[in-house]
This record gives C-alpha cells, structure tokens and sequence, in this order.
C-alpha cells in the first residue's frame, strides 16, 4: 500500500499538493508535515509538526508511520534564502540527504523533490534553456539546488534509489500566499490589481520569467511520479515550461478584466536574481518521457486567478 508522507505541507505547492494526493490515495494514507502548526487543518489529512533539519525526527516519522513516498517539499526560497544564506544551505540540502540515504537502507521506495530554475545562471543560454546546460547559479538558492540534483543522480547511479525532480519555473496559485520566492511579484500583482487597482514591481519592466499555474505544476508532479520508472531519463531534475511572460504584459492581461489598473516599477535585490534566470525553458525531454503538457497559458489563467481571488477576498469588480 502507498503511504505518503508530504513535508512543507503548509506551503504554497503543499498545501494543492496534499490536496490532490489525498483525493487519489485516500487521505489516511496521506501524512502531511511541517515545522508550524496549521491555523486550521481543512484537508482532513493527518498532521504532524516536523523540522527537517531533525534527521531523527525524519527517521521517526518514516519509520512510525510506515512511509513509502515522500513529497519533499519543505524548502527556504530564493528571496528569504538570500538573506539568509547558512539556513538556506542547511535547510534545502541536509533534509533532502537524510531522505535518500533513507530510501538507499530500503526504507522509502520513491522520493519526490523540486528543483528550480534558479539552477541556471552565468553562462546558460537564456532563451529556451536546453535540458543539459550549464547550471551556474548567482543564488544561494540555486546554489543548493544544483547541490541536490548532483545528490539524486548519484543516489540513483550508485544505489538505485528512484528519486524524481522538475526544474519548477515560478508558481502561481490564488490558494496561498506567496512564501519568499522571486518570481512571487506574479501572485501578488492579482490581489494588488483586485485590492488597490495598482501594483509597483519589484521585477523590472521587460524582465521574462518562466512561470506556471499551480494547477499545472501539481498535475505535473504527480504525472511524473506515476510514470514508469524505466521510461525516465533524467535523474538529476527535469526541464518544466509552462508560461514565460514580463511584468508588463502580465499587466496588460490584468486590464482586460480591470480596465483601471496600473503598474509602477521599482526594482529591488530580486532582480538581480531574475536577470541570473533563463527567459523561457526548453522541457522536451519532459515531454519525450512522460507526455508532460501544460494547459493553461497568461490568458486562462488570468482568468481563473481573477476568479477565485474575487471569491476569498469578497471583492465585486
């Protein structure tokens, strides 16, 4: 039997993760993780608080609890991990190594953990990033990511453990509220845009960014985990493109609906992160092994962020 164990659960990919792994495995199979306590838990799935830096508290929990997969989600994102470099170090590579010497003991069959764009930087070509290119980050975030891919390829080269990545572009999802990362400027502009009919920018006008709708991401992290596990080519993490847009045409997206919005400029630290990161991502290799397809572009989901948002914020516009 299948028995999931989802750390970070609370977060923004977590908490829609836990979600739909409940309603597909059943929820008491389902065990979601994080290091706070929820505000309320109205998944209906079994809770337990976890710091991943605790590797006998990981230990403990996989064992007790007779896990089988892990969604590994709990992570310090790029912003917050820039002020923070030494947690973020931490946090984002010694967890991810207790659970693979975990599943190389036998004792879990399948890992699930993301990487990032943020893996490519000096020296990647920066439009359509092929699968294979340079990964040079100028991020402390892309740092440990490059860290972790090199740590599961070697797991699966030498050990056999059947860990599975995706490089995620930013995600956005009107569930949540935006957890520290860059590319956060594209949840925020919506509530801004509904809230105040303005947003200023911490990204600079004419700045592309690989993005994705959470609904795509979620779908395609479980595709890849349910796929065969001879047909996967990739073993560090796999290329993931879903939308590439700027701010300013986020914007003018925006006023088709909000006729009266307007965006104002004023970059900040996160742009010299942004500027580091490709422009669009080149994910064949995705597509090859596992028919990975997106479904929503800027126009759908504008349309699905706006509507949702206008529901949780009880705004009429």
């Amino acid at each position: 039997m299948t028995k999931i164990l989802v750390t970070g659960a609370l977060g923004q990919i977590g908490s829609e993760l836990a979600e739909k792994l409940a309603q597909i495995y059943g929820s008491e199979n389902v065990l979601i993780t994080d290091i706070r306590e929820p505000e309320q838990n109205h998944l209906d799935i079994p809770y337990q608080k976890l710091d991943v830096n605790d590797e006998q508290a990981i230990k403990d929990i996989v064992i007790n609890n007779q896990i089988t997969e892990v969604y590994h989600l709990a992570a310090m994102l790029s912003a917050t991990a820039e002020k923070y470099p030494i947690q973020g170090w931490n946090l984002n590579t010694n967890s991810l190594l207790t659970f693979l010497e975990l599943a190389k003991d036998k004792k879990l069959s399948k890992i699930f953990w993301p990487s990032s764009i943020a893996v490519f930087g000096r020296g990647a070509a920066a439009d359509m990033t092929p699968q294979e290119e340079v990964t040079n980050p100028l991020s402390m975030y892309g740092v440990a990511k490059v860290a972790g891919e090199g740590f599961c390829e070697i797991y699966h080269q030498k050990y056999g453990v059947d860990v599975r990545s995706i490089r995620y572009p930013g995600l956005i999802s009107w569930k949540t509220l935006p957890g520290g990362g860059t590319t956060d400027y594209a949840v925020d502009i919506y509530y801004k845009a509904l809230e105040d009919k303005k947003y200023e920018s911490f990204i600079g006008e004419g700045t592309a960014l690989p993005m994705m709708y959470m609904d795509d991401a979620i779908r395609a992290t479980i595709e890849l985990m349910q796929a065969p596990k001879e047909d996967l080519t990739i073993h560090t993490a796999y290329n993931l493109q879903g939308i590439t847009f700027t701010p300013e045409e986020i914007a003018a997206e925006i006023k088709k609906h909000i006729s009266d919005f307007e965006i104002s400029y004023a970059p900040d630290y996160r742009q010299a992160i942004a500027d580091s990161w490709p422009n669009s991502i080149d994910d064949t290799q995705a597509q090859k092994d596992w028919n990975w397809k997106p479904e929503f572009d800027l126009d759908s989901m504008t349309v699905e962020m706006l509507k949702h948002l206008k529901s949780k914020l009880k705004i009429n516009v």
